[in-house]
């Protein structure tokens, strides 16, 4: 199967686009580089250094001719989608949109999309949240997703575009960006290794899920005809606060300082943990990756990246 992902250059796709040429697929990365790297473009896949929002992507589609799209390229901050609105929807949005543009055009049978399960349902009526849950995002980042996977379903009942939609818990792992703004646990790391003391935001008492990248990415190998026309949630339905990821990081590094305490940050959530079991029912798909494991795995990389 010949596969095009966006992103591919990034720290979720990387992994998948391994994925995918370890199964034997043909697979073409779409990336702009803007946060993506290139160490992590697998060799055997065919780069194209595009923004999804120029006209050139679809010169890449004319190419390649690609079957399946896995869409994970993204403008991915929530915080800085609260302060630049209009950019987040320029890219999150508008690129999207040419992307589906292009997908039609050129007879794509699939788009597998990576969503947010933090972001999209907003503050939780209830938990842990299923994929019936209210959609009232609470930030420009959440509301972009959600207005993604509005354009899938109409691209299917207009044009017979399948896809998937993934609800993604909060993802961590290998080659996470430990100097931007999102994903807590590589800043933590980072700084731990560095012998500098981290920032808790708030209280420190505000919970997600944390999802090993792995995990997510046999989700993403498991998906095809059986998920298509469905939206699927990807974590592990247990909390954890920051303080206790702080604590187990820690104990991992060693770090013996306790965290600073700062104001806690506009858009964010006090509690998330997202019911997975649709994943398990489609698919057979549960996480293996428990939380020590991986956050071991995760320091070790970074300690061998610095």
């Amino acid at each position: 199967m010949k596969v095009l992902v966006t992103g591919g250059a990034g720290f979720i796709a990387s992994h998948i686009v391994d994925a995918y040429i370890e199964r034997g697929d043909d697979v073409v990365i779409v990336d702009n580089l803007r946060t993506g790297r290139k160490q992590n473009i697998n060799p055997k896949a065919r780069f194209h250094e595009v923004d999804l929002r120029e006209a050139a992507l679809e010169d890449v589609f004319a190419r390649e001719q690609p079957e399946w799209v896995n869409h994970h390229a993204a403008q991915i901050d929530v915080r800085y989608s609260l302060e630049h609105p209009m950019e987040d929807a320029n890219i999150n949005i508008i690129g999207a949109l040419n992307l589906l543009e292009q997908c039609r055009r050129y007879d794509v049978r699939h788009v597998l999309f990576a969503s947010t399960g933090g972001a999209i349902y907003g503050d939780p009526q209830y938990l842990p949240i299923d994929e019936r849950h209210p959609v009232h995002p609470i930030s420009h980042y959440g509301a972009a997703k959600f207005a993604v996977e509005t354009y899938l379903y109409l691209y299917r009942y207009n044009f017979g575009l399948d896809y998937t939609i993934l609800r993604y818990g909060n993802v961590y792992g290998p080659r996470q960006d430990p100097l931007g703004e999102a994903g807590v646990i590589s800043i933590f790391v980072n700084r731990m290794l560095k012998g500098e003391t981290p920032t808790v935001f708030g209280s420190g008492e505000q919970t997600r899920d944390y999802v090993f990248v792995g995990d997510v990415v046999r989700m993403s190998m498991m998906c095809g005809d059986r998920t298509a026309g469905e939206i699927i949630n990807v974590g592990t339905g247990i909390q954890t606060s920051v303080n206790a990821l702080l604590a187990h990081l820690k104990n991992i590094t060693n770090f013996p300082n306790d965290a600073m305490s700062a104001p806690p940050r506009a858009g964010e959530l006090a509690a998330s943990v997202l019911n997975a079991s649709k994943a398990k029912e489609l698919v057979g798909w549960e996480p293996q990756v428990s939380l020590v494991e991986g956050l071991t795995r995760t320091v070790e990389h970074i300690r061998n990246a610095v």
